[in-house]
């Protein structure tokens, strides 16, 4: 009994109140981001984005650790961000101690605390691989999980070296995105750095796919809660993804790509990257859990639908004006009526179609409904309702023991 409440209370303070002083602590290093960039000359507009992503983490990270403190999925969410603002800070007071001239102290210090961006590698995937109880799928996984932290150690000690090597040889230069240039030169003392961190990188790649592998192995073979869990994680991902291909396609098409596709695209990032987190959160806390059927089922209808109107939108446009020769502002105004009239139709049929395919269950269940309504209509006697409607409950809801209690007259 004692030994487990000295594991709780760590230093004499609870888990919970250090998850809350640890969430203190990342938002004392988030305020000192903006001043530090200002003072620095760095552009504060292209660092916004790391507010908006890892605060939300933040939030989620110390609602987890502090409901579950022996889960280390929470910790994990808290020290992401704690150590994405130390890389800001310490890259800030880099700049400022060796590239303006003002001959800071502890600069060397603040080089070396820009390094620890390399955790936020590690962190996330381990999330991935201890979904949602913080505990590996089996101890044969212990092995793989020690590969992946020393090919992750190997990392870092190769980064390290390159930048205390170049400490010693006086050779720290500043670029133009506040970064070491001599890091990124393929010629002298760190030309080694980028192929030996490109076998790394691969090796790690190998690691993450095999942690998303298992998880999605582990889906198919779960069910009830934790089939659910998974689904907000998955759901959660994919979300991330997209939004990371979309920014990079937007990127890629710049500067072709008009001013409202860049301002969605920019949109879409932070939202993407906030949707990973804030799953994860939902799945461990179990808070409202199960409506993620829905929320999968809304989205797949109003996005195919969306696509269709657009469509069909474009096309009406171009038939009008390029093939009947209406005036412009005819056309756009009957394709409007058209697609607005076509709305709620069209919806409903697709969402048939959504949770015919998609989601089985839920289409199972409102039919069981809608026919033991039909029967019930009819008129038949008490035996036969009675026998129907347990067969509808055990059909729509799949509950352990179902029976009917009739009142006696």
């Amino acid at each position: 009994m004692t030994a487990t409440m000295e594991r709780e209370r760590p230093f004499g303070v609870s888990l919970p109140m250090l998850a809350t002083v640890l969430a203190v602590l990342v938002m004392v290093l988030a305020a000192a981001l903006i001043p530090l960039l200002v003072l620095s000359r760095q552009s504060v507009s292209s660092n916004a984005d790391q507010l908006a992503d890892f605060l939300p983490m933040t939030a989620v990270g110390l609602i987890v650790a502090r409901r579950q403190p022996r889960n280390p999925i929470g910790w994990l969410l808290l020290g992401t961000p704690a150590v994405a603002f130390l890389t800001g800070d310490a890259g800030s007071y880099f700049v400022l101690a060796y590239r303006q001239g003002r001959h800071l102290p502890l600069g060397w210090v603040a080089l070396l605390l820009s390094a620890t961006f390399l955790a936020v590698f590690a962190t996330l995937p381990l999330v991935v691989l201890l979904f949602p109880d913080g505990r590996l799928p089996s101890p044969r996984w212990r092995w793989v999980l020690r590969g992946y932290l020393a090919v992750f150690g190997c990392l870092v000690a190769s980064y390290y070296a390159a930048l205390v090597s170049l400490l010693a040889a006086h050779a720290i230069r500043i670029d133009a995105s506040g970064g070491v240039a001599a890091l990124d030169s393929p010629s002298g003392r760190t030309a080694w750095l980028a192929p030996v961190q490109s076998v790394i990188f691969a090796s790690l790649a190998v690691f993450w796919l095999v942690f998303v592998g298992r998880l999605v192995m582990s889906f198919r073979r779960s069910a009830g809660e934790r089939r659910q869990q998974l689904k907000w994680l998955l759901s959660g991902s994919a979300v991330a993804i997209a939004s990371a291909a979309t920014d990079v396609l937007v990127s890629a098409l710049d500067p072709h790509a008009a001013g409202w596709v860049q301002a969605i695209a920019n949109l879409l990032g932070p939202v993407g990257f906030i949707a990973l987190p804030a799953s994860i959160g939902v799945a461990i806390t179990r808070y409202r859990l199960y409506e993620i059927d829905r929320i999968i089922s809304r989205t797949l209808t109003y996005a195919i639908v969306t696509g269709l109107l657009i469509g069909l939108y474009a096309g009406l446009v171009l038939l009008a004006t390029e093939v009947l020769t209406f005036h412009s502002s005819v056309a756009v105004a009957v394709s409007t009526l058209a697609v607005a009239a076509l709305f709620r139709p069209l919806l409903r049929r697709v969402q048939r179609a959504v949770d015919r395919k998609f989601n089985r269950a839920r289409y199972d269940a409102d039919r069981a409904v809608a026919t033991f309504a039909a029967r019930l209509q009819e008129g038949a006697d008490l035996e036969s309702v009675s026998a129907q409607l347990t067969a509808a409950v055990n059909t729509a809801l799949e509950p352990a023991h179902a029976s009917v209690w009739v009142r006696p007259a």
